[in-house]
């Protein structure tokens, strides 16, 4: 999901010579349909049983990848940087990808923490990691009560509301840009919501590449402001860092930052309530317990993680994963959602009933959501999920849980709206 500096060329001008071999099989399957929204997990059960490990399937426009399906591989490419690395440019199908390709926002090579490897990779991550770091976790916790009280209160008196438009969405959105120093209150958090949901999941009629660029368009001016105005915050303190990153450098990896915090944890918020609000196993402690809403948010990044297919990695050179050929250049895509319900870890088929922090959601390896951003999203969805509990004691869904309707996306695992109501209230 980033751009290059113009956000108008995102193919490679001068690829580097990689393999012309295609991962395409006469069974090759579509990555796509209404399976992986409506029941995503039996779709990895039947090309995990079809295929194995690793799956040969077709991205939009049938262009060729693999799909990998189990934990152990999926852990394996994440940990081997030197034969599944990060920079789309060694794509063997680059001659195939035409300039308005949808998923060109997620694979156009730039510059970004996202696409470096070795030691820029790692100086990159390091500056975001301190960054980060910087963000004290009882102030977010604060900051995010605030956030929950201030969006409940515009829909108490209703006694109803739809909890992704009005709650989950703008929360981790206001949550994130606060963070990095950019006020909460403007259309601008608005339109970052809007414009990061089209360049993750296109609409018909939709132009992901546009989005894109609004999105760095407004994230630049973020880093100018803060280039002439300091604060305590993740922009300024990335600014400041003995590194010295070039503005360009610092946008394409705020962009990275932004959309990780905002998009994944709003689903996982809301994720997490439909199994609150669904599951009979957390019906008698719903009212803000701490135990069981920490078991459903653990629960929910093995069940209905928030990034369920990242694409990817792209084979350094002609290797074996999981019984199959990887050509050079061949692009690999890491099935987290598939990894995360493989039965090999989950014996006697109780996935989820025990799960711990070994699950893949934040990814694995050196290209792993970098530390401490998993700590400070699972502050952010606590303490939405508990806010709301706490001051709407009695919310219940307003349709039918089969009724529910999950997001068209491959790549993102959450609900298109979450209707309730409940007792109206006032503060």
């Amino acid at each position: 999901m980033n751009d290059d500096a113009t956000g108008s060329d995102w193919r490679p001008a001068d690829p580097p010579p990689a393999a012309s071999g295609c991962p395409a099989h006469t069974d090759a399957v579509p990555l796509s349909g209404l399976e992986y929204q409506q029941s995503p997990a039996t779709v990895y059960q039947e090309l995990r049983r079809a295929h194995g490990p690793v799956a040969p399937v077709l991205l939009d426009g049938d262009v060729p990848a693999w799909l990998v399906l189990s934990y152990p591989e999926v852990s394996f490419v994440t940990s081997h940087d030197d034969l599944f690395a990060r920079d789309s440019r060694r794509w063997n199908q680059w001659e195939n990808i035409p300039a308005d390709w949808p998923l060109l926002p997620f694979v156009g090579y730039q510059p970004s923490v996202l696409f470096t490897e070795g030691a820029e990779h790692q100086r990159r991550a390091g500056v975001i990691t301190e960054a980060l770091e910087g963000v004290d976790q009882f102030e977010l916790g604060v900051n995010c009560r605030r956030i929950a009280d201030e969006l409940i209160d515009a829909f108490a008196g209703s006694g109803e509301a739809e909890l992704m438009s009005a709650y989950a969405h703008p929360l981790a959105m206001r949550a994130a840009v606060e963070m990095c120093g950019m006020a909460a209150h403007s259309t601008d958090t608005d339109d970052l919501v809007r414009d990061l949901r089209i360049s993750l999941d296109t609409a018909e009629g939709e132009d992901p590449v546009a989005a894109y660029v609004r999105v760095q368009e407004r994230i630049q001016r973020l880093v100018e402001d803060k280039r002439e105005g300091p604060g305590a915050d993740v922009v300024s303190r990335m600014l400041s860092h003995p590194e010295g990153l070039s503005d360009d450098a610092i946008v394409q990896d705020l962009i990275s930052v932004v959309a990780a915090a905002q998009q994944p944890t709003a689903n996982w918020i809301c994720n997490t309530l439909r199994l609150l609000l669904t599951d009979d196993r957390f019906a008698l402690n719903v009212s803000g317990g701490r135990v069981s809403v920490g078991e459903a948010l653990t629960e929910v990044l093995w069940l209905d993680t928030p990034t369920q297919n990242f694409i990817g990695r792209w084979a350094v050179r002609d290797t074996l994963l999981g019984g199959r050929r990887i050509k050079a250049g061949d692009c690999l895509v890491l099935g987290l959602a598939a990894a995360n319900t493989d039965p090999q870890i989950w014996p006697d088929g109780h996935v989820g009933a025990e799960g711990n922090g070994a699950h893949l959601s934040f990814s694995n390896g050196e290209h792993r959501c970098p530390y401490p951003a998993p700590l400070l999203a699972d502050v952010i969805a606590r303490t939405a999920v508990e806010t709301l509990m706490e001051r709407l004691p009695d919310v219940v869904l307003s349709v039918e849980p089969e009724d529910l309707v999950w997001r068209p996306s491959i790549w993102m695992r959450g609900l298109t709206s979450l209707p309730v109501e409940f007792t109206p209230t006032l503060r």
